[in-house]
This record gives C-alpha cells, sequence and structure tokens, in this order.
C-alpha cells in the first residue's frame, strides 16, 4: 500500500469526507508533507472503491457545486489495522537495526 493511500485511509476512517475534505485531512495526517492533487487523490479513491476499501456515502450539492462523500468500509477498516501492523512492525525491526548498529549511531 502507497503512503498516499495509506493516509486517504486514514483520514476517512476519522470521517466520511468529500474530495477536498480527504485532501485537507491528507496534509494534517503528514504534517504537510503530502499534497494530493485532485487526479491522484480521484484515482486512489477509485482504486480504493474497486478493491472494496471505501465506498461513496452520498452527495450534497453546495454553492452550485456537486460534492461526493466517500467512508471506510468494515474492509477498509480491516485494510487499514493491518496495514498499521504491519508499519509498526518495521518500524520495530528498524529500530533493532538502528540501536544494534554503531555505525548508524546505535550502541
Amino acid at each position: 500500500m502507497t503512503e498516499q493511500a495509506y493516509l486517504v485511509l486514514l483520514a476517512l476512517a476519522e470521517e466520511p469526507r468529500h474530495g477536498y475534505g480527504v485532501v485537507q485531512a491528507v496534509r494534517v495526517l503528514s504534517d504537510g508533507a503530502v499534497n494530493l492533487g485532485a487526479g491522484t487523490l480521484y484515482g486512489i479513491l477509485d482504486r480504493l472503491v474497486v478493491a472494496g476499501y471505501a465506498e461513496a456515502s452520498g452527495e450534497v450539492v453546495v454553492d452550485g457545486r456537486l460534492r461526493r462523500y466517500y467512508r471506510l468500509t468494515e474492509s477498509g477498516h480491516e485494510a487499514l489495522a493491518a496495514e498499521t501492523a504491519r508499519l509498526r512492525a518495521l518500524a520495530r525491526r528498524a529500530q533493532r537495526v538502528l540501536g544494534a548498529s554503531p555505525a548508524l549511531g546505535g550502541a
């Protein structure tokens, strides 16, 4: 799973969001490091919908513009939890390597 897809899932885990809301949430979640363009965002959302991790949850017209909202599915929650566990395990392995290697600033 790409970092961008992971962050989109994480943004949708908080609450259903429309496209611009997802972009803003991803920017906050990444401390400004990830800024999604519309093409990238909707490509990710399309892939998440096809995978069954997200679904459209409604549309609202605001100032004459249609906002489509997306939400995480149960499979999306499971995928997010699995990816979080994978990243946590990877970080633990990295800490062991960094802690054990004098050349990398460890003991």
